[in-house]
């Protein structure tokens, strides 16, 4: 394929220097985890920005978590169909055949893809063309009806990425093996948002309604 181009020599210098470094460092726990194979406890379910590093706001070893990162961090409704289901797959094989035990979905600030869904809605203004992002955000943009009443439009679209962790949550409840798991006492469900700008991080409270300082 003429179109594949070779690493770009600035990655593959900081591969040279995460192999002989970082990887030297813990090559038993990946001999381990090579011969073992892998046992996550939590599944995250985060976005694609490159600016939501999850793996180090948790502080996790290669190994702990499971993560899937899509846009917006969303969760389609449970759908039996031929159509190709890649959130749903990793969801599927998280809950069935790894076991986790905790699934977080974990939403951010200054989201594109949150932005962009809202400004449409906002807007009134139909999604152009067929787009994967904007097919994508049908999941979420049902969800505007819960904030188009909040007159300030920072709030509002800070509000509108607290509704699509909401979303992502009550779609992961429609999938029948998640539910089981959950009544059963086997998997725990967590919503969390954070604040780029100030490393911030809240969490869910499904009782009161509202997301809430964590720490």
């Amino acid at each position: 394929m003429k179109a594949v181009s070779p690493l770009p020599e600035y990655l593959v210098s900081r591969y040279k220097n995460w192999k002989d470094t970082h990887f030297i460092e813990k090559q038993a726990d990946h001999v381990r985890l090579a011969d073992e194979g892998q046992h996550p406890k939590v599944m995250v379910i985060s976005c694609c920005d490159s600016r939501v590093h999850v793996t180090s706001i948790f502080g996790a070893e290669t190994g702990e978590f499971f993560i899937h990162r899509n846009i917006a961090n969303l969760v389609p409704p449970y759908t039996i169909d031929d159509a190709h289901h890649g959130t749903s797959a990793a969801i599927e094989f998280a809950i069935l055949a790894l076991k986790v035990e905790h699934i977080i979905v974990l939403g951010h600030s200054q989201c594109g893809g949150v932005r962009h869904c809202h400004d449409s809605c906002h807007n009134n203004q139909a999604p152009q063309g067929a787009g994967f992002v904007d097919r994508w955000m049908d999941i979420l943009r049902p969800g505007y009806a819960r904030v188009r009443d909040i007159e300030d439009d920072d709030a509002r679209i800070q509000a509108f990425e607290h509704v699509g962790v909401v979303i992502a949550m009550e779609n992961l409840l429609g999938f029948p093996f998640v539910r089981d798991a959950i009544d059963a006492g086997n998997v725990t469900l967590h919503g969390l948002w954070h604040n780029i700008r100030d490393g911030g991080l809240m969490s869910y409270n499904a009782d009161l309604k509202k997301f809430e300082p964590v720490g």
